[in-house]
């Protein structure tokens, strides 16, 4: 049974973070807590949502991978994958370069260029590098298996857009390089993870459509 996992502000993290940034903290409280579960028993199913999500939107996104888990009869595992063509997986709403990108994961597993196992005990440094030499999977998809999959504490998603709409609501800025986010973010670590998941549901609880205040 996958792990249930509660932040909340009787947990080490959150603490942490409320002492050191004083507008994430107005976002804890306002977010209240989160309690959620790794997708550590289905690595593989998660990193195809994610490859098909790539550059839609979530609701498209989930659409499509719908009707690719309905071609697969519930079950979105290499073995099911490798037994699709081309115009099937296609068939979902999937691009070309998507079909793509999903066997060259599917064939990376079967070939054991790549093994989960080797990923659960890498640095993550290493995972994004070793994931990343499959074509079709960025930094950005890296990052979010660190995240979901391996619930890794400490990783900090510039590169995804939902991470970045409630940064710019919390934070008030319209600075969004890389280099300024690590910045203004490096009190986070080592809960870069935790704090992000804060402006993930945020975002998600529709609070970044009215303005934010600190002090209000």
């Amino acid at each position: 049974m996958p792990e249930i996992i509660t932040l909340d502000m009787n947990t080490a993290s959150i603490q942490y973070l409320c002492a050191r940034d004083k507008r994430l903290a107005k976002v804890i409280s306002m977010v209240g807590p989160i309690t959620y579960s790794p997708h550590e028993d289905a690595p593989y199913r998660f990193l195809i949502h994610e490859i098909i999500e790539q550059m839609l939107s979530v609701k498209a996104g989930q659409k499509i991978f719908s009707r690719l888990e309905e071609l697969c009869a519930g079950n979105v595992d290499p073995d099911n994958i490798s037994a699709l063509t081309d115009e099937q997986i296609r068939s979902t709403g999937t691009s070309n370069a998507k079909v793509e990108y999903i066997r060259n994961l599917t064939n990376a597993l079967e070939s054991g260029t790549l093994s989960f196992d080797n990923l659960n005990v890498m640095s993550d440094k290493d995972v994004i590098r070793e994931m990343t030499k499959i074509r079709g999977i960025g930094t950005w998809t890296a990052k979010m298996y660190l995240m979901f999959v391996l619930n890794r504490p400490d990783i900090l998603p510039v590169e995804d857009g939902a991470f970045l709409q409630g940064y710019r609501w919390a934070y008030k800025t319209g600075d969004c390089t890389p280099a300024s986010i690590a910045k203004k973010c490096k009190k986070w670590k080592p809960y870069s993870s935790v704090a992000s998941r804060f402006l993930y549901r945020a975002l998600d609880d529709g609070l970044t459509k009215t303005t934010f205040h600190l002090y209000k």
